[in-house]
């Protein structure tokens, strides 16, 4: 079986884009981490209205990763569904719960000050 040819981090995040689209991702945001820290490419933070859509939002995803790309994402914070961290290598994916996802405010760590401000 041939090996499979791995996206770039491009490819990677509009695969993880739609995917989250089609499972009714809210307030989805991407920040380019290119040039500013070496834990990936992308960031993409996004909202699930419960903690089952999460979950299942989070695995659906990782599922598509696989089967599309035969790549294999670490996956934290599952068992509570509150946050869901998958990290791809490329493209690091936040979902919460929007609660929770307010709470940490990571989108304000990572996007410029004046982007972060107007977003409220």
């Amino acid at each position: 079986m041939a090996a499979q040819i791995q996206p770039d981090s491009d490819t990677l995040l509009a695969h993880i884009l739609s995917s989250l689209a089609d499972d009714k991702a809210e307030d989805v945001v991407q920040i380019d981490l290119r040039g500013k820290t070496a834990i990936g490419d992308y960031m993409v933070i996004a909202s699930g209205r419960s903690t089952r859509q999460v979950t299942s939002m989070a695995d659906k995803l990782v599922e598509r990763l696989k089967q599309d790309f035969g790549r294999l994402a670490r996956i934290e914070g599952k068992d509570t569904g509150d946050w869901v961290l998958i990290d791809t290598g490329d493209v690091i994916v936040h979902i919460f719960r929007p609660e929770v996802r307010e709470f940490y405010q990571l989108e304000k760590m990572w996007l410029p000050a004046e982007t972060a401000g107007s977003a409220n």
